[in-house]
């Protein structure tokens, strides 16, 4: 293999590195928080609402937003990383 494929094949394995772990943590608050673990969650009220039922509503969403952020900032720095940014 040459070097520019090795680049691109290192920075392709990174990414979807980045990728699994994300969604992997999306997973774990929308399906973990918001169904399996919504009867221990539902024992801590947030504003007057059970937080179970805060994940299972709006908590995935904003995870789910805030984790879409954290992959902006990861693949500008892997794209510095591997000389792919413009």
């Amino acid at each position: 293999m040459s070097e520019k494929q090795d680049k691109a094949s290192a920075y392709w394995k990174e990414n979807v590195k980045y990728l699994f772990i994300l969604l992997f943590i999306w997973f774990a608050v929308s399906y973990g928080a918001g169904i399996l673990f919504k009867d221990a969650l539902d024992t801590i009220q947030i504003g007057g609402f059970k937080l179970g039922f805060w994940f299972a509503q709006q908590g995935s969403i904003y995870v789910f937003v805030i984790l879409i952020f954290v992959y902006v900032r990861l693949m500008n720095k892997l794209d510095k990383k591997y000389g792919y940014n413009e």
